[in-house]
């Protein structure tokens, strides 16, 4: 079955998200491809396991995509800047909101519209398959819908760039790399779109260092045309900062502007959210100087 989600809550979400400044502006989500996915046999857009007791505000998991789709909130005055938000999930699921739809709200009010990414995860892959390909294509290809659909969604498709959360920013870290270079063969006309961001915030990156070698994942290649990044982690963090110090470092050996934070305290897993005994809830504010200082973001009006 489809996911399914009540009337209820999602009426109380939407609210929260226009009282915040986000407005959710697409009655259903986009669907990227215009049939199956590559490499797929179904069609099913997922389905969320049941709220765990305790979480507040909840956390949405979702399970056994294989028709990704995009949620959309355009910002009330959009400066023509887009970004695609590839949550995390371990790959095994989606985290649709603690990792997506959270930032739209202040993504917005800096005139840059939003589109939360609910790519493929991994139930029915080949084992030989790593776990971020079938991500990589939909994020690519939702990239070249988003250029495809610019004066719809009133983007500038010389401004869009990728915000990738855990195991959605091991895939944002290779996507930022990958020179535009698509993972799968061309669909359609909407394939002629460039699939390379143009910049990324890559917020605290999932096992990037391969543990063999203490380097980067190979597939993580910086070059002196890899797009500026903003990085963020945790010196606390079990899936280890160092794979963002890497990057970052990657990115200035390459003349590549960049801007890495790596805060004391704050773990994994807290999207835009406040942590107890940690500044990290501070990193959005980071971020927005440096949305704004590079032309992707509009101050606020006071």
């Amino acid at each position: 079955m489809p996911r399914m989600h009540s009337l209820g809550i999602t009426a109380i979400i939407v609210g929260f998200l226009v009282t915040l400044g986000g407005t959710l502006t697409a009655a259903d989500p986009v669907v990227i491809w215009p049939d199956l996915a590559p490499g797929e046999t179904s069609r099913e857009t997922g389905t969320d396991l049941p709220r765990r007791e305790g979480e507040d505000p909840p956390i949405t998991r979702t399970v056994n995509v294989r028709r990704p789709t995009m949620d959309v909130f355009l910002a009330e005055k959009p400066n023509g800047t887009g970004i695609l938000v590839m949550p995390g999930g371990g790959f095994s699921r989606v985290v649709p909101d603690l990792e997506g739809s959270e930032a739209a709200p202040w993504l917005n009010k800096l005139g840059i519209s939003v589109f939360v990414l609910r790519y493929r995860t991994s139930e029915v892959k080949p084992d030989d398959e790593p776990a971020w390909k079938r991500p990589l294509q939909d994020g690519q290809r939702a990239l070249r819908v988003l250029r495809a659909r610019a004066n719809e969604w009133k983007l500038d498709p010389n401004r869009i760039g990728v915000l990738g959360f855990s195991a959605g920013g091991q895939v944002s870290s290779i996507l930022h790399t990958a020179d535009g270079v698509a993972a799968y063969e061309t669909v359609d006309a909407t394939d002629e779109q460039s699939c390379r961001p143009d910049f990324s915030l890559l917020v605290y990156p999932w096992r990037v260092v391969d543990t063999d070698t203490g380097a980067l994942l190979k597939d993580i290649r910086i070059t002196e045309k890899t797009p500026p990044a903003f990085l963020v982690h945790t010196h606390d963090d079990a899936s280890t900062s160092v794979g963002a110090a890497l990057i970052y470092i990657g990115l200035k050996q390459n003349k590549v502007p960049a801007e890495l934070h790596i805060y004391q305290t704050g773990g994994h897993g807290y999207g835009t959210r406040q942590r107890p005994n940690s500044v990290i809830g501070s990193w959005p504010d980071r971020a927005t100087d440096w949305l704004i200082l590079n032309g992707w973001g509009t101050a606020a009006e006071n």
